[in-house]
């Protein structure tokens, strides 16, 4: 059974920079693609980013130039660098486990979830 769990949220400042982990503890980690995903209060769940499992991402445009997904097959971990934070970034950030090898902006294309964890953006 994959267990996918996130870490590294919290508060940051309009313009600052956070990194999620991702921690996948499922077997055959480098054989699939792996997704951000957020939620913000009162709205529907979005897609962030995705990496494939040659590491081509694939960005929402909302955070394309400001936000970095890579993956370290020999960790079983996907980072999520976000860097010049606002605002609308809040919302609980999830890390998904694809049933695919190729990078996808569906959320029906991921079969394992995260529990998420809280990024904050305020002064």
């Amino acid at each position: 059974q994959v267990h996918v769990v996130e870490s590294g949220g919290g508060l940051v400042q309009p313009g600052g920079s956070l990194r999620l982990n991702c921690a996948d503890s499922g077997r055959a980690f480098s054989n699939y693609a792996m997704g951000w995903f957020r939620q913000a209060p009162g709205k529907e769940r979005e897609f962030v980013a995705s990496i494939s499992i040659y590491s081509i991402t694939f960005y929402a445009d909302s955070v394309k130039g400001r936000f970095a997904i890579s993956r370290d097959n020999a960790k079983n971990t996907v980072y999520l660098q976000m860097n010049s934070l606002k605002p609308e970034d809040t919302a609980v950030y999830y890390c998904a486990r694809s049933k695919y090898t190729s990078a996808s902006w569906k959320e029906e294309d991921f079969g394992s979830w995260g529990q998420g964890t809280q990024v904050t953006v305020s002064s």
